[in-house]
């Protein structure tokens, strides 16, 4: 009995492996048409969310690229190693997956949508979250659809912090904000050009 349930636990880990695409290449990830017709599911998730909460797909893939690289495991850095350096340290936040979002605000987006069963480290999910926060805290501070700088600052500091303008004191993230909006725009361009999205869209395959 306790070899069938330790098979059944290393059947359903190997499954949950098989079910996470691989980290997409530099290539990819620099060329939103590359990217996108190489996961089309990626690409119906970004348009589903574009549709219901208005953050443009260029956007959600900056903020991915930003926070994990589009590495579906991705974790925040370790603190120091513990007992002589053979116990590794705590990750310095409980930020995972795509969008890199922490335990509370996951909790909090779950409750607000009736979402109970998503998860970090699934893109569509994580392009909704992102959708769903664009869209909330663009309500409280009054955002441009367009502002993806700032937008990238209220993801990062919250609308709250926004607001108190937190992010003034931070001139790195400054920097990276305009980073994330250059990249936004970019991945805009890219996909508007992309013939194959475009067909998809009309439906022709």
């Amino acid at each position: 009995m306790k070899r069938l349930v330790l098979a059944l636990i290393v059947a359903l880990q190997l499954a949950a492996c098989a079910s996470i695409p691989p980290q997409p290449s530099n290539q990819e990830i620099a060329d939103a048409c590359r990217l996108l017709l190489q996961n089309r599911a990626w690409h119906d998730a970004l348009r589903a969310t574009a549709r219901n909460w208005g953050a443009p797909m260029g956007f959600q893939l900056a903020v991915m690229k930003q926070e994990s690289s589009f590495d579906a495991e991705a974790r925040p850095p370790r603190g120091q190693a513990r007992w002589f350096g053979f116990v590794e340290g705590d990750y310095v936040s409980s930020a995972v997956g795509y969008s890199q979002a922490l335990d509370s605000t996951w909790e909090t987006y779950k409750a607000s949508t009736g979402n109970w069963g998503a998860s970090r480290n699934n893109f569509r999910d994580s392009s909704d979250f992102i959708g769903w926060y664009f869209s909330a805290t663009g309500k409280r501070t009054g955002l441009g659809q367009f502002d993806y700088k700032a937008h990238y600052l209220a993801y990062h500091e919250g609308a709250g912090g926004y607001l108190k303008g937190t992010y003034k004191s931070k001139r790195w993230l400054v920097d990276v904000a305009g980073n994330v909006a250059q990249q936004a725009a970019r991945y805009e361009a890219q996909i508007a050009k992309c013939g194959g999205l475009r067909e998809r869209f009309l439906g022709i395959f």
